[in-house]
């Protein structure tokens, strides 16, 4: 694993020296000579993150400073909900307006499977983010950016089983979605043998999220871990724990980071947080995608550039409020 992200690195950072060490023409100026210059590109991002979820919120941000450190235009679209008929109809309305590019992430290679070859087809360059590392390459996508689900999962359920856990559950807001399901069986692996039950949750209605949790506590008074797959699973999952009088007592974590999250492991409340730096995952789609379309530059092969996962635990958590609060992790 070190390797690959290490030949990743260097690429990624030969690919910004690239980007920044060009002189951007005006829209509809011809480019791409060899000298340095960048016609205006279009490139879409079609994501399936819920606009109400801090974490796509940095993506946009990595998306929209590499439209601005480019001078390209991007757009960003995504469903209002986890819905991948509304995704595919998105992404095919991409596909029907011929742009330079294309970046998705890719929650279901089933259900967008049919839209993303169309692009590939379309002689469109396409490169996967956040995920669709087990599908990218057999749909004939470049590249893909993120992390390794399962593997994050399973290191999440070794630090859990390190804390002394002895039951825990796997509170997951989009069962269906292979990375989400991923980092739960990851989970689970990783515990070795400690039991692991996964609870699905609705994130639209925190309410109902935070009774959900409530009820599988008070169901089995023997859970004592318990693992979210977003901040905005983590909220309602620290609310269960302090409406049960139970913070401090049962042992949480959580997928990726937000200003709740942070706080919460910086007071001892949380254990840690697996951070996948979507910040670069949205930054690097629109990168690659864009030096791609415009040299036929592409960093590693086609391999996957891992972003992740990495922990943040109180130790460090200071370290990361700051950059947080700009948006970027």
């Amino acid at each position: 694993m070190r390797a690959p992200r290490w030949l990743a690195g260097v690429a990624v950072i030969a690919l910004v020296l690239a980007a920044c060490g060009g002189e951007t023409t005006s829209p509809g100026e011809s480019g791409g000579d060899g000298n340095g210059t960048t016609r205006d590109l279009r490139i879409v991002v079609v994501t399936h993150g819920q606009a109400s979820d801090p974490f796509w919120g940095v993506v946009a941000n990595g998306v929209n400073q590499a439209r601005d450190d480019l001078g390209i235009t991007v757009e960003y679209n995504a469903p209002e909900t986890f819905d991948m008929v509304a995704m595919a109809q998105l992404i095919d309305t991409a596909v029907a307006s011929e742009p330079d590019g294309l970046v998705v992430s890719l929650p279901d290679a089933d259900a967008l499977g049919a839209s993303i070859t169309a692009a590939v087809d379309a002689g469109i360059p396409v490169v996967s983010i956040n995920s669709g590392v087990d599908a990218y390459a057999d749909l004939g996508l470049l590249t893909h950016v993120g992390q390794t689900e399962f593997i994050a999962g399973q290191g999440a359920g070794q630090r859990m089983a390190d804390a002394g856990v002895t039951n825990t559950i796997c509170v997951n807001q989009e069962v269906g979605n292979a990375a989400l399901d991923q980092r739960c069986d990851g989970f689970a692996d990783g515990l070795g043998g400690v039991p692991s039950a996964v609870v699905e949750v609705d994130l639209t209605d925190p309410t109902g999220a935070q009774a959900a949790i409530e009820a599988a506590l008070s169901s089995d008074d023997t859970i004592d871990g318990i693992l979210t797959l977003g901040p905005t699973g983590a909220d309602p999952a620290l609310a269960a724990l302090d409406a049960a009088g139970l913070t401090g007592e049962v042992q949480i974590a959580t997928f990726d980071l937000s200003e709740n999250v942070l706080n919460a492991i910086n007071d001892g409340n949380m254990l840690f947080a697996i951070d996948q730096q979507q910040y670069l995952q949205g930054y690097l789609g629109v990168l690659i995608v864009a030096q791609f379309a415009q040299y036929g530059l592409l960093p590693g092969g086609g391999q996957p550039i891992l972003t992740g996962p990495g922990f943040v635990t109180q130790e460090n958590a200071s370290l990361v409020i700051d950059l947080s609060a700009q948006g970027i992790r």
